[in-house]
C-alpha cells in the first residue's frame, strides 16, 4: 500500500489554498453588494416617503389663513423671504382616528437644516401663545431645497403669494402648481410638478 509523498501533500494544500481564496473573494463581493443594494433600498425609499409626503401636503392645501402667535395674518400658503422655513401651508385631510375634538385642518412647514429637509407641524391653526410644533426628519444628505409656483398669470414665482398691483397680498390665493426641487448629495437634482385642485 502506497502513501502520499510530501511533494503531493503540499500541492493538494496549496490547490486546496487556492480554491478557498477564490471562494472567499466571490463571497466577499457577494456580501459587499448586497449591503449597497439594502443601502440603496434603504435611500430610495426616504426619498420617495419624502415625495409622497410633500405630494400629499401640497396637494391637499386650502386657502385658511391663520392667526400667529403675535395675532397677525398669515397666509394659506407662505413661501420665499422667511427666515427659517422655505414652506408654510395649511392642507386639509389631517386623520383623526380616535374622534378627538379638533379640526381636520393642520398648519405645516418645512424647513432645510444642517442638510436635511424637516416637516414641523402644530396641533391647532390659530396659535394664542408660542406653541411649538412637532418636527420629523424627512430626507438628509439634502444641499438645496427649492420651491417654485405656478401663478393664475401662468408665471412663475420664487415667492408666494404674489405682490398684487395695488401692493397688496391676497392671503387666500393659492397656486395652480408647485415646482419641488430638491439637490441631494449622492442622488443630484430631483425635481417635482404637482398640479393643486382646481389647477
Amino acid at each position: 500500500m502506497r502513501g502520499f509523498t510530501l511533494l503531493e501533500l503540499l500541492v493538494a494544500l496549496a490547490v486546496f489554498a487556492i480554491l478557498a481564496v477564490m471562494a472567499y473573494g466571490g463571497l466577499h463581493s457577494v456580501m459587499v453588494t448586497e449591503a449597497a443594494i439594502k443601502d440603496q433600498s434603504k435611500r430610495l425609499a426616504q426619498v420617495q416617503m419624502a415625495f409622497f409626503r410633500l405630494e400629499q401636503d401640497l396637494t391637499q392645501i386650502v386657502a385658511r389663513p391663520i392667526r400667529d402667535e403675535f395675532g397677525l395674518e398669515q397666509p394659506a400658503l407662505l413661501s420665499g423671504g422667511l427666515q427659517d422655513e422655505l414652506l408654510i401651508l395649511t392642507r386639509s385631510g389631517w386623520d383623526n382616528p380616535l374622534g378627538q375634538t379638533r379640526s381636520s385642518l393642520q398648519r405645516l412647514a418645512y424647513r432645510l437644516k444642517d442638510g436635511r429637509l424637516w416637516r414641523l407641524q402644530w396641533d391647532t391653526l390659530d396659535r394664542a401663545g408660542l406653541a411649538e410644533p412637532r418636527e420629523t426628519v424627512l430626507v438628509d444628505q439634502v444641499q438645496d431645497a427649492e420651491f417654485r409656483f405656478l401663478g393664475e398669470d401662468d408665471q412663475w414665482q420664487s415667492h408666494w403669494p404674489p405682490v398684487q398691483q395695488d401692493g397688496t397680498q391676497d392671503s387666500e390665493s393659492l397656486p395652480r402648481a408647485v415646482e419641488v426641487r430638491l439637490s441631494l448629495k449622492d442622488w443630484g437634482e430631483i425635481v417635482r410638478l404637482l398640479l393643486l385642485a382646481g389647477g
